[in-house]
């Protein structure tokens, strides 16, 4: 499972944005760039392309996708009907990690991916380790039942409010299990990202 394994507060301070989802790589805006000689600059005005770097990478990072497979996502979403940046964000919101943790079933994105990778979850009745798997209308994606009594997912059924955590999902807390109902619609993904920067960018 590539993901990405380098200091993380670094990355939140230098994005303006909690990428990892925990507080404690929060995003803490200084007046100076992070690393080890950051108090002795200032930051510098980003340029056009800066913005649109930074956006890039603050989508890639909390969706916790590499480079290479940052690239197949955007050129797939370029090839589909409709804008290409909300079919990329659509794209990212269908894979089986981010749809876990969007379920209240793993605390951050991250922790979504590992339990995936551990063969905890099935989809449809068929165990997948896969965390970039997409997930399809109807899909039924569920906790493996030797895997209910950890204490990660008892904590998940008492974290957990509500039957609908997204209005494409659905989730029965009691069995641990919800439904991926259908794609989402851009306006329903609560990330305040410009994708258009993204397209912009790729544009070049």
């Amino acid at each position: 499972m590539a993901r990405y394994k380098g200091p993380r507060a670094r990355i939140c301070r230098r994005l303006e944005y909690p990428v990892f989802e925990s507080p404690k790589f929060g995003s803490i805006r200084k007046n100076y760039a992070p690393g080890q000689h950051g108090p002795t600059q200032r930051r510098t005005k980003l340029s056009n392309y800066g913005i649109q770097l930074r956006e890039k990478q603050r989508i890639k990072y909390l969706y916790g996708i590499l480079e290479k497979q940052f690239r197949n996502y955007f050129k797939k979403a370029a090839s589909q009907k409709g804008p290409t940046g909300h079919n990329l964000l659509i794209m990212l919101e269908s894979r089986l990690d981010n749809t876990v943790y969007r379920l209240g079933l793993a605390s951050t994105r991250n922790a979504a991916r590992q339990l995936i990778s551990h063969k905890h979850f099935l989809v449809n009745n068929k165990v997948v380790n896969i965390p970039s798997y997409l997930l399809s209308d109807g899909d039924i994606i569920q906790v493996r039942d030797k895997s209910k009594r950890f204490r990660v997912f008892q904590d998940s059924m008492r974290r957990i409010q509500g039957d609908n955590p997204m209005p494409w999902l659905s989730i029965d807390k009691s069995k641990l299990n919800g439904v991926f109902n259908n794609l989402p619609e851009r306006d329903e993904i609560p990330e305040s990202f410009n994708e258009q920067l993204v397209v912009e960018l790729y544009s070049k």
